[in-house]
């Protein structure tokens, strides 16, 4: 006959025998994170290259999606003014953290919650437009990875005057919707009246409006182009250097992947680098740290990239000092 001592410990042991491997997987972790951008975002079947970096970097820290973690992608398709509503939607999902690419999309994020922590990438001077009290101590749910598009832009002035002999104006692309634009076309003309250059700002917020803008930045005949940092026109690249090319202008970029399309030459940091950064802040913050208390990280290293075949096509004669500065070249 079984004791009473014997029954107690055979009902004791019940919840732990069979079921506790079961019980331990139910408890697992399953860490769920919105991504807000402006650029198609996976499932998109040509999702920027830039996004796969970040998650190749996530799955190297241990997390993988149907596994430990989910991820709830949004976009707007270059639609700005669907940023606000696809915010609030991720802030209604309770999610442990939203990343957002690009000071738009990072707005919208943080209008709507101060409580979820929230990871940037690629944010200009986050600082000047109130995302954070100061790099070094953020201060509130907020920090990230930024880059250097305002304090870059006196160097693009200063490198498309190395390749345009006696430069006297120079256009500038820019998006009206991006908050940044104010500080970038500041530090432009700021440098430009030294040396005598006219600067003329033409705007476009979405394709059509792109090619308008040439059509106008075409009329007012400048020696020469920059284009103001801004995720719309990063997705648009492509059209960007053709329209360029089209019209003969010599044109400087934030990012590689326009002399990689066709443009004449970019200065900048290099965006994959900034992504997986980006990645290193998601895992500290899912383990445990305050978003508060983590720098802001700025770029140590920047790239000059020249595509010498539309150098030739457009006839420029690129110096040799320039030539010994270039990181890569593109033939």
């Amino acid at each position: 006959m079984i004791t009473r001592r014997e029954m107690l410990i055979s009902l004791g042991a019940c919840p732990f025998a069979i079921p506790f491997h079961a019980l331990a997987q139910q408890q697992a972790k399953v860490w769920r994170i919105g991504f807000l951008a402006v650029r198609a975002v996976p499932p998109s079947p040509s999702p920027d290259p830039f996004y796969m970096a970040f998650i190749q970097d996530l799955q190297a820290l241990g997390y993988t999606e149907g596994k430990n973690l989910e991820m709830v992608w949004r976009s707007s398709d270059g639609k700005n003014e669907r940023l606000p509503k696809l915010a609030a939607d991720l802030v209604q999902m309770k999610l442990d953290l939203i990343v957002a690419i690009a000071s738009t999309p990072l707005r919208a994020v943080q209008q709507v919650t101060g409580t979820i922590p929230i990871v940037f990438v690629a944010v200009a001077d986050p600082v000047a437009l109130g995302f954070v009290a100061s790099l070094s101590k953020p201060g509130k749910n907020i920090t990230g990875v930024s880059i250097l598009a305002v304090d870059l832009s006196i160097k693009s002035l200063e490198l498309l005057g190395a390749v345009v002999p006696k430069l006297s104006r120079v256009a500038v692309l820019v998006n009206p919707t991006n908050p940044t634009v104010p500080l970038v076309l500041k530090q432009i003309q700021l440098a430009a009246k030294p040396a005598n250059i006219g600067v003329s700002a033409f705007e476009a917020a979405n394709e059509s409006q792109i090619n308008a803008a040439f059509t106008a930045i075409a009329r007012a005949r400048p020696g020469g182009l920059i284009v103001a940092p801004d995720p719309f026109f990063t997705g648009q690249s492509r059209l960007i250097a053709e329209l360029a090319a089209k019209n003969r202008l010599p044109a400087i970029y934030s990012f590689n992947s326009y002399p990689e399309a066709g443009g004449l030459m970019s200065y900048g940091e290099n965006l994959a680098m900034n992504f997986r950064r980006g990645a290193a802040y998601v895992d500290k913050i899912l383990k445990g740290a305050r978003p508060a208390d983590l720098p802001v990280e700025q770029p140590t290293r920047l790239e000059l990239v020249l595509n010498m075949k539309t150098a030739r096509a457009l006839g420029l004669k690129i110096p040799q000092s320039m030539l010994l500065r270039v990181d890569r070249v593109i033939e």
